[in-house]
């Protein structure tokens, strides 16, 4: 997922290099040369689907199974904001699913994202292990939260964590104002795109989001190598 927060531009660079032009004696023609920098242009593209979902009254969320003692699994929100703890959230979850929006940020930046009112991280720990976490944004909108990301590291998927996190996430996302001075949530909102993965839009689904639209583009093929090459599920 893609926070809409902030969107990050590089800015872009002119470069001319121009040969002097020489004169001489000679009756030979004077040469004037100009070599300019050829534009690269990125041809390898995507197709992304993006589908923005909805809940509009707390009794929209249908709860997932809650994991057994035996797993381990606890949540718990990150009490003191802290850009290397969630950078390493974001780069871990995020690295095999293509999130590359909040890799140019600096450390001020971080800062400022989790420093607003309004702004909570919930990390799913298994066995003391953090395996997930869920985002929220009740910063941006007055009376609306957004779950900005939602993840697992690899090795945490496929084992019921997910569908909890996300339960987990929303009802606190409902009850955020309740924790902040902000106005009661009338609506809580995703997007979730079709590089997320394969199981990520039916997970909100089954928890009771409702799709309100949908658009498609083209974006720059990248490459995943997970938080590192070789990195992955555990068999």
């Amino acid at each position: 997922m893609l926070s809409s927060w902030m969107t990050n531009t590089v800015p872009v660079t002119k470069v001319t290099n121009t040969v002097p032009v020489t004169t001489t004696t000679n009756t030979m023609p004077v040469t004037t040369m100009t070599n300019t920098v050829p534009v690269t242009t990125v041809t390898n593209t995507v197709s992304v689907t993006t589908w923005y979902l909805e809940q509009t009254s707390p009794d929209d969320l249908t709860p997932a199974r809650v994991p057994d003692e035996t797993s381990g699994v606890r949540i718990m929100r990150v009490g003191t904001p802290s850009p290397e703890f969630n950078r390493f959230l974001y780069t871990s979850v995020g690295a095999d699913v293509s999130w590359t929006d909040r890799l140019p940020w600096t450390y001020a930046q971080w800062r400022e994202f989790l420093d607003r009112p309004g702004v909570e991280t919930w990390v799913a720990y298994a066995h003391g292990t953090p395996a997930g976490f869920i985002e929220l944004d009740g910063a941006t909108a007055e009376g609306t939260t957004e779950i900005t990301y939602l993840g697992l590291l690899p090795a945490f998927r496929g084992h019921g964590i997910g569908g909890h996190l996300l339960s987990y996430g929303t009802a606190r996302a409902w009850e955020l104002a309740g924790r902040w001075e902000k106005p009661e949530v009338k609506r809580v909102w995703v997007h979730t795109l079709s590089k997320d993965g394969p199981y990520a839009r039916g997970n909100y689904e089954r928890r009771g989001f409702r799709v309100y639209r949908v658009n498609e583009h083209h974006e720059p093929a990248v490459t995943h190598p997970g938080p590192w090459p070789g990195a992955g599920p555990r068999h």
